[in-house]
């Protein structure tokens, strides 16, 4: 399964920017993509495992529930 680089804009508004097949390549492009890009303070950039373009879209749609508080 490839990784998928994607722009997350307010209101999930999502770009996707590039698919990579091994992680290594995936982060140091979007580590570059950080630095290079212009973003807003309520853009992100990240990286994302997925089957296909559509997952990544809905997983990156999931609200995620914080983990328990507690044994940091």
């Amino acid at each position: 399964m490839p990784y998928y680089i994607y722009r997350i804009k307010p209101f999930a508004q999502l770009e996707q920017l590039a698919e990579f097949d091994s992680f290594p390549d995936a982060s140091r492009q979007v580590k570059m993509l950080r630095q290079q890009l212009d973003l807003p303070a309520t853009d992100k950039v990240k990286v994302i495992f997925a089957e296909d373009p559509f997952q990544a879209e809905e997983l990156l749609c999931q609200v995620r529930e914080a983990g328990p508080k507690g044994d940091d």
